[in-house]
């Protein structure tokens, strides 16, 4: 999720709430994940002015309906900052699961000029006040010299933790006496606070709960409800979206049968029939090898040794002209859609197009 800090003296914001406080050097923290309408309540809540420092924690998009909004938000807005999250980092990386495959479609024209603005995010913002890290950081260390993967909270650095901390979370063991504030993992309907000096603020606000932020100096949290479970919604209505961009013409047949099985499952009406209709595109496909094998072996007997050399499908047609061209050794040539298709067009032949 997304954290921001605001301030008139700036303010604050952190995991699923932004916050502010009065006073030109004030901070507020929020985890965002794409609620662009919670974020602007919780604002007007804290009653952000344009002089006060917004800081977000990270996870500005993912999970949400709104990531271009947020995104637009931070980047606009003057006294604004972002720390890396470990869904930016993903996005930076191109490590793909199903959110980060929505929010790509969310963006759209976009989305390379915004994965380049997040290439340059920080992995921690600290002042006189507070340290603002995304996911996690090591008491006694300084911020410069924190492992980006344990600041950012990736899969690796969540393994360094659990190393570190096998029996309990790396904040039970935060002795540093400056405060720290971070998100990454929801804490509840509320934010988790320890001594004054360590506040987790994901409170769930892309999975229906609360966005709340931390003011600083004064270290007030304010928060405001979510608008519904936008996770669980997002992931029904781009479900459909986003098999369609799936590589289905350069998967091999082995892979098309299994990912179809696969996604199979789905509840969506929409999505179902489309994945039938993909289904029997493949099987229509793979049904026509005895007739290009046929087609081969006539258009063989038709050209000359020259012409042959010079054919799109050269290789095949000379399999067919030494009697070595059978369903099984058409079958090695064509593994997928996409060869199977252009096999054809160049023995003249056309074959239908992925369902649309």
């Amino acid at each position: 999720m997304s954290k921001s800090w605001s301030g008139r003296t700036p303010s604050f914001a952190a995991a699923g709430a932004a916050g502010a406080s009065g006073g030109h050097l004030t901070g507020r923290t929020v985890e965002l994940h794409g609620c662009f309408d919670e974020l602007l309540e919780l604002l007007d809540e804290v009653d952000i002015q344009p002089d006060d420092l917004l800081v977000s924690v990270g996870d500005l998009v993912d999970r949400g309906p709104a990531p271009g909004a947020v995104v637009r938000l931070f980047r606009e807005r003057p006294n604004s900052v972002v720390v890396m999250g470990n869904h930016e980092r993903k996005h930076v990386r191109e490590i793909f699961s199903y959110a980060q495959e929505i929010t790509r479609l969310q963006l759209g024209d976009r989305y390379a000029e915004t994965v380049e603005w997040m290439r340059a995010l920080p992995y921690y913002f600290e002042n006189e006040h507070v340290r603002v890290v995304h996911a996690a950081m090591l008491s006694g260390v300084p911020l410069s010299h924190q492992r980006e993967e344990i600041l950012c909270g990736s899969t690796r650095g969540e393994r360094e933790l659990t190393a570190l901390f096998p029996d309990g979370y790396w904040h039970e063991h935060y002795a540093d006496a400056k405060p720290v504030v971070f998100g990454h993992h929801v804490t509840g309907r509320e934010p988790m606070i320890r001594d004054g000096r360590i506040f987790g603020l994901d409170t769930g606000a892309c999975h229906g709960w609360n966005l709340t932020a931390l003011c600083v100096p004064g270290f007030t949290v304010h928060s405001v409800k979510a608008h519904g479970d936008h996770w669980s919604t997002i992931k029904r209505q781009w479900q459909l979206p986003v098999l369609k961009t799936k590589p289905w013409h350069d998967s091999t047949w082995p892979e098309l049968a299994h990912a179809i099985e696969r996604f199979s499952s789905t509840s969506d009406p929409a999505a179902h029939r489309w994945l039938e209709a993909l289904q029997e595109w493949a099987a229509g496909l793979e049904s026509t090898f005895p007739t290009l094998v046929a087609t081969a072996h006539r258009v063989a007997s038709e050209l000359t040794p020259n012409e042959l050399c010079q054919h799109p499908a050269a290789k095949v047609l000379f399999q067919a002209r030494n009697g070595r061209l059978d369903q099984t050794s058409l079958a090695r040539q064509c593994p997928t859609p996409r060869r199977t298709i252009d096999l054809a067009a160049a023995l003249g032949l056309v074959l239908n197009e992925l369902p649309d």
